[in-house]
């Protein structure tokens, strides 16, 4: 499995990469393949603040539905229209065409709460 050391992860799944005043947002490689084939992405909440660890839309899989959490306090930019049409990039390219939201945090110090990639290859390893 693929943790990038460049982004700040979860205990939930969910990565973050910052890119200059943006955050873009998505599940890591781990949360996809354990979800199975993933069928539908849904974001209701573009435009809207959230803070830290709100649920901002699920992701759902043939015989299920999972919550999606932010993993830093923001407004909902943006979400990847590619996933529209082609929800099956979050499993085949997790980090890249697979991200999810992009964020407009309004703290950027949460990200110093979260996994680094080493804490986050541990975390899902106990």
């Amino acid at each position: 499995m693929n943790f990038p050391e460049n982004l700040k992860y979860t205990s939930e799944h969910e990565w973050v990469r910052l890119e200059g005043e943006f955050a873009y947002v998505g599940i890591t490689d781990y949360a996809q393949e354990q979800l199975g084939d993933i069928v539908f992405v849904d974001v209701p909440v573009v435009g809207e603040p959230l803070a830290l660890g709100e649920v901002f839309g699920t992701i759902e899989v043939v015989k299920t539905i999972s919550d999606l959490f932010l993993p830093v306090s923001g407004e909902i930019l943006e979400i990847n229209a590619s996933l529209e049409e082609n929800p099956e990039l979050v499993n085949s390219d997790p980090y890249g065409e697979g991200w999810i939201v992009k964020v407009k945090p309004s703290d950027l110090s949460e990200l110093d709460t979260l996994l680094d990639a080493t804490a986050y290859r541990k975390l899902i390893n106990e």
